[in-house]
């Protein structure tokens, strides 16, 4: 098993040619939606979860390695719910509470995105907020 348990590590000898082999074998999900804003459902995707994450970290002293353990835990997080179905808004906040205890440049930057921040105001009570929470 890998050292974040999600794959099983195989290391096979072929008889005829005696190379040795590896393969990685992960356990096949079962399908989860994402519902978006406008009720649009499409499929779960890892790499958007990661994407936003690493855009909102971009620039700071966030090592990739957390960055990574973040998208695991947000997409754990969801598939260990019962419903196949989970809303953009828990997946978006689910990323916020674990930005907020982790930078908080990288959860004001995902905030303003994820919040849709239309002017300065929003953004300075976004900060401000912060600042009650330490």
């Amino acid at each position: 098993m890998t050292e974040e348990g999600s794959c099983i590590r195989r290391r096979r000898e072929c008889l005829s040619c005696l190379r040795r082999f590896t393969s990685y074998e992960r356990h096949e999900e079962s399908s989860l939606w994402v519902v978006k804003k406008d009720k649009r459902r499409e499929p779960f995707d890892r790499n958007k979860v990661l994407t936003g994450i690493l855009k909102a970290c971009e620039k700071r002293p966030i090592s990739l390695n957390h960055i990574e353990q973040m998208a695991n835990n947000v997409e754990r997080e969801i598939r260990n719910r019962l419903d196949n179905e989970v809303s953009a808004m828990e997946i978006g906040q689910s990323i916020m509470d674990m930005l907020r205890h982790v930078d908080d440049v990288a959860y004001v930057r995902f905030a303003s995105v994820y919040k849709e921040f239309t002017d300065a105001r929003r953004f300075m009570e976004e900060v401000a907020q912060l600042d009650k929470s330490w």
